[in-house]
Parts: C-alpha cells; sequence; structure tokens
C-alpha cells in the first residue's frame, strides 16, 4: 500500500509539473484569439440582403458568443453605428464584456453628416475611392473621424477604443491616436488585387506599429511609429494562401473565414490551422481574428462558426488560447512590445494533407518565408521594411477604384513567378558532374531560440545539417557539408528581377519611390547569374544583414 501510496504522489507531481509547464509556456508565448465581427447596415450587391437580414445576422452571432460565453468584438459602420437597433443589442454585449468600436468603410450617411458631398455609386461603395478614408483629404478625413467619434460618444459615453477596416492610412490612424485615444485596429490580411485591395509584403498575421508616413509600412524606430498596434485580421492559411493565384492579377481566399467551404467552414481544415496558430512552436506570441462581417449572411457563415466555436471555448477552458477583445490584445501589445517585435508563424502539418511545411518570421525589418515542400526547402518570400517609404496616400486622396499597399521585396515568390516556375531561393550542391543539384532533406525541426530568433533545422539522409537561423536583423544559414554548396535565387522567365549588386559582391539593392533598400552579405557573397543571384558561402555559412541601416 505504501509503495503505491509513492506511485500515485509521484504521479500527481509530474502531472503538476506538466501544469505548470503548459502555464509557463502559455505565459511566455501566448495564443491570442480575436472574435471579430464587422457589421454593415446595408449591402447594395445583392438585393436579396436586406437591413433585417444583415441585423439577424448580428443577432445571431451575439447569441452564439452567449451560448458559449465568449466575448467578442463588434466594429460599426457609421450606418449601423446610428441605427437604434444595433445600440440597444451591443449596449446588452458590453454589459456581458464584449467591445464595440467602428469599422472604417466610409458611407453616404457618414460623408453627409460631416457635411461633405457623396460621390458613390451606392449608399455603401467599396470602391477605395469612396468606400476608404484614402479616398479622401487630409481634412475630409478628419472632419469624418470628428462626426464618427461624437456620435459613438453620444451613444455609448466614451469614444471607441478600436477601429478597423480592410486598411487605414496613416493621417487618419495617427489623428485617431493624438485626439481620440485610440487603443488598438486591424486590417485585412495580405493580399494580392483580391476586391481592388492590395496589401503586400507586410508583417504575416501577427500584429506591428505602423510608419507615421505609412499605415501599412512597419515602423522601425518609437519616433517614426503610431502607437497604435495594428492585428492582422482573417487567418490566412500559412501554407497556401500565399501561392493562390500565381499568374494571375487577383488572389483567391483561403482562411478562417467561415463562409470558405475548403478553409474556415472545414472542421478538418480548421482542427490543422489550430494546431498551427495554438501549437506549433512560435517567436513571441501568435494571434488569429475569428468571425465575419455580416454582408455574407447568417445562413452562409453559420455552419462554419457554430463548428468554430466550440472547438475555441474547449480550448480556453483548457488553458491553451486567449479569447480577448481586441482592446485588451492591444493594450497587452503595448504594454509588452515598446517596438515592433520578431514574430514567427509555423505550420507543421499540413492543411491539406500534402506534407507541406512553413515558417513565417517577422521583425521591424524584414519578414521572410521558409517553406518545406517535396523534401526541399526553399525562401519563398523576401521583404525588408522602411518607416522612410511615405504611402501614395499619406497626403493626398487616391483617385483609383483600387488601393496598392506594398513593401520592399527581396525575392517574392507570388510576384516573380509563373505556375510552372516559382522564384525563390533554393539550396544547391554540386553533383558528380559538377552541375548544380537542390538538395534532397529528409528531416525539418524548428526551434525558438529565447525572444529574437527562430531557427529551422533541416537534415539530409546521410547526417549532414543544414540551419536557418532568422533573428531581428540577419538571416544566417550554416552546414555541416563539406561538399561545396550555395544558395541561388531565382525568378521566373520574363519576370524582372529589380536588384542589382554591387561590386565587391556583398550589397544587394534597389530602388523604391526614390528609397534605396537592399541586402549586405556579412559572411559570404553574391554573384549575378541569369535570372537570379548566387550565394556563395564562407566557411560554410552565409550570414545577410537584413536591417536596410547600411545601404
Amino acid at each position: 500500500m505504501k509503495k503505491l501510496k509513492n506511485v500515485l504522489l509521484l504521479l500527481l507531481l509530474l502531472a503538476s509539473t506538466n501544469s505548470i509547464a503548459r502555464s509557463s509556456f502559455s505565459q511566455d508565448s501566448p495564443r491570442i484569439v480575436n472574435i471579430i465581427n464587422f457589421i454593415r447596415q446595408i449591402e447594395p450587391r445583392d438585393k436579396n440582403i436586406t437591413e433585417q437580414v444583415l441585423y439577424e445576422t448580428v443577432h445571431e452571432q451575439v447569441k452564439l458568443l452567449m451560448k458559449y460565453n465568449l466575448q467578442g468584438t463588434f466594429l460599426l459602420q457609421y450606418d449601423a453605428l446610428i441605427n437604434p437597433r444595433y445600440q440597444a443589442l451591443l449596449k446588452k454585449e458590453i454589459e456581458r464584456g464584449s467591445e464595440v468600436g467602428g469599422w472604417w468603410e466610409i458611407t453616404q450617411l457618414h460623408v453627409e453628416a460631416a457635411g461633405l458631398t457623396w460621390r458613390g455609386r451606392y449608399p455603401w461603395d467599396w470602391h477605395a475611392n469612396v468606400g476608404f478614408a484614402t479616398g479622401y483629404t487630409t481634412e475630409e478625413r478628419e472632419k469624418l473621424i470628428d462626426v464618427y467619434m461624437e456620435k459613438f460618444k453620444s451613444i455609448f459615453g466614451r469614444y471607441p477604443s478600436s477601429i478597423g477596416s480592410w486598411f487605414i492610412d496613416a493621417h487618419s490612424l495617427e489623428y485617431m491616436y493624438d485626439k481620440y485615444g485610440i487603443i488598438a485596429s486591424c486590417n485585412c490580411k495580405d493580399q494580392y488585387g483580391t476586391d481592388g485591395y492590395t496589401l503586400w509584403g507586410g508583417y504575416w498575421n501577427q500584429a506591428y506599429y505602423p510608419s507615421r508616413l505609412n499605415g501599412y509600412m512597419p515602423a522601425q524606430t518609437a519616433k517614426g511609429q503610431i502607437p497604435v498596434p495594428v492585428f492582422r485580421m482573417l487567418g490566412s492559411d500559412p501554407i497556401y494562401q500565399y501561392d493562390t493565384g500565381v499568374g494571375h492579377t487577383i488572389q483567391g481566399v483561403i482562411t478562417l473565414e467561415p463562409v470558405y467551404k475548403n478553409a474556415g467552414e472545414s472542421e478538418k481544415w480548421v482542427r490543422k490551422f489550430f494546431k498551427s496558430i495554438f501549437e506549433d512552436p512560435c517567436l513571441g506570441f501568435n494571434y488569429t481574428q475569428v468571425g465575419q462581417e455580416n454582408s455574407f449572411t447568417w445562413n452562409t457563415m453559420r455552419k462554419g462558426l457554430e463548428m468554430q466555436m466550440p472547438i475555441l471555448a474547449s480550448l480556453q477552458q483548457e488553458g491553451k488560447i486567449r479569447i480577448e477583445t481586441l482592446e485588451t490584445s492591444g493594450k497587452w501589445f503595448k504594454k509588452k512590445y515598446p517596438l515592433n517585435p520578431p514574430t514567427s508563424v509555423t505550420t507543421l502539418t499540413d492543411t491539406y494533407d500534402n506534407g507541406q511545411k512553413t515558417v513565417w518570421f517577422n521583425s521591424r525589418y524584414y519578414r521572410a518565408n521558409l517553406l518545406w515542400e517535396n523534401n526541399t526547402i526553399r525562401f519563398r518570400d523576401i521583404h525588408l521594411f522602411d518607416e522612410n517609404l511615405e504611402s501614395d496616400y499619406l497626403k493626398q486622396a487616391g483617385i483609383s477604384n483600387q488601393c496598392i499597399y506594398m513593401t520592399c521585396p527581396i525575392i517574392d515568390g507570388f510576384l516573380w513567378s509563373t505556375p510552372n516556375d516559382l522564384a525563390a531561393i533554393r539550396i544547391y550542391t554540386m553533383d558528380n558532374s559538377n552541375h548544380p543539384k537542390e538538395i534532397i532533406m529528409d528531416k525539418m525541426f524548428v526551434k525558438v531560440i529565447g525572444e529574437k530568433a527562430t531557427e529551422i533545422i533541416c537534415c539530409t539522409a546521410s547526417g549532414k545539417e543544414y540551419t536557418f537561423t532568422m533573428n531581428e536583423k540577419q538571416i544566417e544559414i550554416k552546414s555541416n557539408d563539406q561538399n561545396q554548396w550555395m544558395m541561388r535565387l531565382n525568378v521566373a522567365k520574363g519576370k524582372i528581377f529589380p536588384l542589382n549588386i554591387a561590386n565587391n559582391q556583398r550589397i544587394m539593392k534597389a530602388q523604391m519611390k526614390n528609397i534605396n533598400y537592399g541586402i549586405i552579405c556579412e559572411k559570404g557573397i553574391m554573384k549575378q547569374v541569369k535570372d537570379g543571384v548566387l550565394f556563395v558561402p564562407e566557411k560554410n555559412k552565409i550570414v545577410i544583414d537584413c536591417s536596410n541601416q547600411k545601404i
């Protein structure tokens, strides 16, 4: 009996230790979920989507949150803000712990309340030059903000803490912060051309402080940043969203949004996506947004949301995730990070069972993506950030019905590819005939190093290792392979590669809107070749400075 008691005591101690470890892990790298539903009063694209249908959709979203005792964030267009039914519904949600904020799509009622003239085709027009703040002068933007904020305060007794949109210009965001003290914002996932909106090359997922000159560009300094963290919405598939639509001008959508049958509506996809965001290694924290705009209607989103919510509620009860309002996440981010942090997103289980894996790394200086496919590893994307790169919409109104925000590319596996010729930086060795041959790997491991770096170790069947380390400023590639190896950047035939290598073979640079940017090879050299660049190691190591500070 005494022996049995000792065994039971040991098991209890082990269980306690595991519980502490899980708790500590959660605090060190929290997995954060915002349930954000944004609300429109009208939907001119479909006559069957009436004001009543839109209201009932939000009402059902509220009931679903109540069923699982979850708190959400509801963001209102101006038209919905002034609707007494939404006011009554959401005041009850505030009492329950949910948040109400602003959704920054501009409508006819909003424009006219600000004393301006409406230029849209419908009372709400989704074109960028009328439906978003970028289509208005800076003076008009301030009037639109003032009238919204005062109306919001008259209804809810305070100014909103959170304002979201597919994109918000830096002038508007800074004005909202300076005058009304907003705490957090959210914007669209990275995408190219979808719905006429391009946001390309920024933080993949996660959150960032934007430049004072560019609402999409991550800032490098406290002086150059707007102190409002912007969280990336929609929950993009880390493997497949990036490549969807290669060779075309408009991307498809593979996200957590509950209306997409092969993604957010599919329980199989959702559980694998949640494994990536909530269980796989991450640097700093991991984030995803759940929810949907009411324009999609309850009948379309119901299946996906009713599947997702109990899974999320269960994960929260187990202590694996934090479900909180956007305002709460913004306060946490500002308290923890004075500057844009290094973060990483890892996916080790393919959402579509094709055996692919990926790691996205973000820092205040750059983002990079490594993709494992068919036992090879490649850099699919590297973009640099520069807070001095002024957006087209900072000081003047956009006149196009599309909106474009981009950062500074080093390798762009989407824009510089064709369906049969994918741009990337790959790793090669020389075969017996002295010809380059892409290295076949056997295994891949991911390790987070403190709060500053992520390490990816790839091993061949013969025991050779290639280690990729991404930290705040640098990418380092090293190997124990004594055979000659190298990395090669290639772009698809017919695509223009915009960077050039300096005579010292250490610097590769380009210009974007009269701003110089580029990388420095601190170890190893670069050689220009047809359709790309060779990276040749020095003592089995390549070190690339991505801080863009010495170009």
